[in-house]
């Protein structure tokens, strides 16, 4: 079983890569924020629970995405790997991460960050606000809040991953088939 975590700042393109790398290589795509909106558009009891925070422009505590993440695995107990797109974002998440994929008889394999410039991405965020309806999308002052917390909470990731040695950086500016021929070009040295 192969297990990606694909992370960056919001608007660097996760989840539009998510989309070739899940074909490419016929992974579950777990994206966090797929199944935020299932939990809150559903009106579920961790759905209310994550409300709260996503509205402030916060991250949504460890427990209620581990929660919601766990119940998504757990869905697709035949599958030939995941590609977790937007989780772990903070250490003790990489840690329940660490924890849980051996119950199921796994690990992850790689952690691929996109990387790019704060002020490209905020114009990605307020251009995908004014088709997507995301609230969180359409304020400059709320994305500034996620980049910061992205930096005070999942930045360390990064230290963490390298220290098991499942840690890779790819540039996330350019077109979408340049980003994704450098993924695929991590992946397949793995």
């Amino acid at each position: 079983m192969i297990n990606i975590v694909l992370f960056g700042k919001p608007g660097a393109g996760k989840g539009t890569q998510a989309e070739f790398l899940k074909e490419k290589y016929n992974l579950t795509h777990l994206s966090t924020g797929d199944i935020f909106r299932f939990n809150l558009k559903n009106d579920t009891e961790l759905g209310k629970k994550a409300r709260v925070f996503m509205d402030n422009g916060e991250l949504v505590p460890c427990e209620v995405t581990t929660a919601m993440l766990i119940d998504e695995v757990n869905k697709h107990p035949d599958t030939a790997g995941f590609l977790f797109d937007g989780y772990p974002r903070t250490i003790n998440q990489a840690e329940a991460l660490d924890k849980f994929l051996p119950t199921i008889g796994s690990s992850v394999t790689a952690t691929i960050a996109l990387e790019a410039d704060d002020e490209i991405l905020v114009a990605r965020l307020l251009e995908r606000g004014k088709t997507s309806g995301r609230v969180d999308d359409q304020d400059e002052e709320k994305i500034r809040v996620r980049y910061q917390e992205y930096n005070e909470k999942t930045a360390p990731l990064i230290g963490y991953y390298k220290e098991q040695n499942k840690f890779h950086a790819v540039d996330g500016i350019g077109t979408v088939e340049q980003i994704t021929e450098r993924l695929t070009s991590v992946i397949d040295n793995l």
